[in-house]
């Protein structure tokens, strides 16, 4: 037996956040991992993030892994065991099997708090289970840990963040994807990773479904066709792309089984992505000794899942020592409040507000009339990030204030030309690539700058 403070379960960013937090005020941490490196989704994830300077924005999800485990591994009460998986959890104690030496140690923690994530959604088609069909999230893995692309041709079902930055992943590694099929009537992610695959000339098709994957041995191509208003497929709409890989990022379902175990109340709210531990502000689920954070407690944001994890870290220290930074933990709140108040996150409001939890949804400022063309002929940016996403790199990064966000995160960036420079620095620190370069020439043509990361 093991007595520690604090275990969590996940060393995603959700789980890393929570044991920096607790590990801060003294208290004993072990985090466990499945993973053969900690970070999560973290590890595999090469664009620059959105949000804030202070949750890493325009920083890339593998670097923001490395610096979260940096950070955690600098406390010598902190313990992270990689490769290891929660067994149970029960009231006398939380066994852990190491995978790696096939042993296992069981913990007595003072509070547990559950970071495991979510596992892909899948579509039933016509042979599904043929080599060469993937969840996004296992194309990733391959690519962006591995160095192994998953095949020549690729298919992309699925036309949210992920199924786009995965289809813009898979450019940047030599793969062409013939299109993005979308069941919907419109794009499901963010407009800038839309256009950014666009700009790649990636078709992407609204209110189409797969229906089958050619092949005999492994992938060869797929049917697709139109959906009638009723999500039906429509009879004789069916045509045949040439691929030898098929994608599914379809979205993603809480991992809830360990809190379901552990006696939490479950409730099935679909806003956050299906059944979820019924939980307060704090984290706290209904157990009071278990809490959770990050897309266990609903699909959001990795953004949003290390806010969680600090709320969480934070709770527990007022548990177990009777006061916290009070301070920071309303910050916390207030900054998880804003990002959450745009939107695109509407769904998310909703489904908390089944929770209990009540998040408004604030005004913010839509895009303005500039000066662009008073100054012709200098370089400048234009700045074509149209949708109010929490997210202000091209304000924090503009070394000489010429572009302003405000305090409310969701706001469209406005460019002071007077200010502006053209260095382009806000277009190297843009997330979505939404920033381009633009200058008239005297001779009557136009030099563009066009961001991108290909090499």
């Amino acid at each position: 037996m093991n007595d520690l403070d604090v275990l969590v379960v996940g060393g995603g960013p959700a789980g890393l956040s929570t044991a920096i937090e607790t590990s801060k005020s003294g208290l004993s941490v072990v985090v466990v991992d499945e993973g053969v490196s900690s970070g999560g989704q973290l590890v595999k994830q090469t664009h620059k993030f959105f949000g804030n300077e202070s949750f890493f924005a325009s920083v890339r999800g593998m670097e923001i892994a490395q610096k979260l485990i940096e950070e955690l591994t600098a406390f010598k009460n902190a313990q992270l065991l990689s490769e290891s998986s929660v067994m149970a959890v029960y009231s006398d104690g939380v066994p852990v099997l190491n995978m790696r030496k096939d042993s296992t140690t069981v913990f007595r923690p003072k509070k547990i708090v559950l970071a495991t994530g979510a596992s892909e959604k899948f579509l039933q088609f016509e042979n599904n289970d043929l080599p060469g069909v993937y969840g996004a999230g296992a194309v990733q893995t391959l690519m962006n840990q591995y160095g192994i692309i998953p095949g020549k041709s690729v298919l992309m079902i699925g036309s949210g963040n992920i199924g786009l930055i995965v289809a813009y992943q898979l450019m940047q590694a030599g793969v062409e994807v013939r299109a993005i099929i979308e069941a919907s009537s419109e794009v499901g992610g963010y407009q800038v990773h839309a256009d950014k695959v666009k700009r790649l000339g990636i078709p992407i098709e609204l209110r189409q479904t797969i229906l089958k994957a050619i092949g005999e041995e492994s992938v060869r191509g797929a049917v697709v066709s139109d959906l009638d208003e009723r999500w039906r497929p429509i009879a004789g709409t069916e045509r045949e792309f040439a691929v030898d890989t098929i994608c599914v990022a379809v979205g993603l379902s809480p991992s809830i089984e360990l809190a379901a175990q552990a006696g939490c109340k479950i409730e099935y709210i679909q806003e956050l992505g299906g059944y979820v531990p019924s939980r307060d502000e704090d984290m706290r689920t209904s157990v009071p000794d278990v809490y959770v954070a990050g897309d266990v407690s609903g699909i959001e944001e990795a953004t949003t899942a290390m806010m969680e994890g600090k709320i969480a870290g934070l709770s527990i220290i007022k548990d177990l020592t009777g006061n916290c930074d009070e301070e920071l933990l309303r910050s916390l709140k207030d900054t998880l409040t804003t990002f959450r108040s745009g939107p695109k996150s509407s769904r998310t409001r909703d489904g908390l507000g089944r929770l209990g939890i009540r998040v408004k949804e604030s005004s913010f400022a839509k895009r303005q009339a500039s000066d662009f063309d008073k100054y012709a002929g200098k370089l400048r940016p234009i700045i074509e990030c149209l949708e109010a996403i929490p997210c202000n790199p091209c304000e924090t990064s503009c070394p000489f204030g010429a572009i302003t966000v405000g305090k409310n995160v969701n706001n469209i960036p406005v460019i002071d030309y007077l200010k502006c420079s053209g260095c382009g620095i806000c277009a190297t620190s843009c997330p979505g690539l939404a920033i381009f370069m633009f200058k008239e020439n005297e001779d009557g043509t136009c030099s563009i700058g066009i961001p991108y990361e290909f090499l």
